[in-house]
């Protein structure tokens, strides 16, 4: 399966835009991770984010964002190994995009997905993933929402 544009759309609306580098959390700054666009540490090219790099346009952060969703998706579809809707897919995809293919990779969510993609249970495993540093953001609690209501659309 591909992302579609109701797919690709949500992740933008929570990734939110940045044009220029910046670090989105005090622990990616320990790190030296930086984000650009729609929160990515990585250009198409495969080149990190550097805090020093110029300003991006809109349409490129747009380039940007498709390109590394795209390859979620293809990621995330050789993972799913059930049959999903399009909406379930889009949400999946947004879901792996923001905690990671390493750990959408382990996941209870992957695992009830795959054994039963109706699982009304599903919806809590969503939930789950609404913590930073053990901490509940209400931006991810808004995400995971949006991301099961979009699943079971």
């Amino acid at each position: 399966m591909k992302l579609d544009k109701k797919g690709l759309d949500l992740i933008a609306e929570f990734e939110g835009l940045s044009l220029v580098p910046y670090y989105a959390t005090a622990e990616e700054k320990s790190k030296g991770i930086v984000t650009i666009g729609y929160g990515n540490t990585f250009y198409p090219n495969g080149t990190k984010v550097k805090i020093t790099d110029k300003a991006i346009t809109k349409a490129q952060a747009t380039e940007y964002l498709k390109h590394v969703a795209d390859n979620f998706a293809l990621k995330v579809d050789s993972l799913v190994t059930s049959n999903v809707t399009q909406n379930q897919f889009n949400a999946l995809v947004s879901i792996a995009y923001n905690i990671g293919l390493g750990a959408f990779k382990i996941s209870t969510l992957l695992k009830k997905v795959n054994a039963n993609p109706s699982d009304q249970t599903i919806k809590n495993e969503f939930l789950k993933w609404n913590k930073q540093a053990g901490k509940v953001l209400n931006g991810l609690t808004r995400r995971r929402t949006k991301e099961a209501e979009l699943y079971f659309k």
